[in-house]
């Protein structure tokens, strides 16, 4: 039997279910496509484009290395619409580099076939 694919609603449950605990990784592993696409802004300083789940992956590694502190963040529940969600996130950090920041961020995700295949950042 084929298993039938998440709806994007249940995908956006479970994204929320694990970005509640912090773990983006697990997100990545348990809910991205093999070709998912991550997009921050074009000016960002801190990150940029990745394609591919492996290529993601290193993108959100390399950023983890910078932060020499985590100093707290919140996120907003998942607002579902078609084959997207949005979460709202605030993050606040000492980044190598860069000092202390705070990035509020506003998060669209793009669902086909119960997978995430594009992520994107705006702040």
């Amino acid at each position: 039997m084929i298993p039938i694919p998440m709806t994007t609603q249940e995908v956006a449950n479970r994204f929320h279910e694990l970005a509640q605990q912090e773990k983006w990784f697990d997100i990545q592993e348990e809910l991205f496509a093999d070709d998912v696409k991550s997009i921050d802004p074009s000016n960002s300083a801190y990150m940029g484009y990745a394609e591919g789940k492996a290529n993601v992956r290193k993108k959100g590694e390399d950023f983890i290395k910078k932060i020499q502190d985590f100093h707290g963040a919140h996120r907003t529940p998942p607002v579902v619409g078609g084959n997207h969600f949005a979460v709202g996130r605030e993050m606040k950090n000492t980044l190598e580099g860069f000092g202390r920041i705070q990035l509020n961020e506003v998060m669209p995700y793009e669902v086909k076939n119960g997978q995430i295949i594009l992520e994107q950042f705006f702040y």
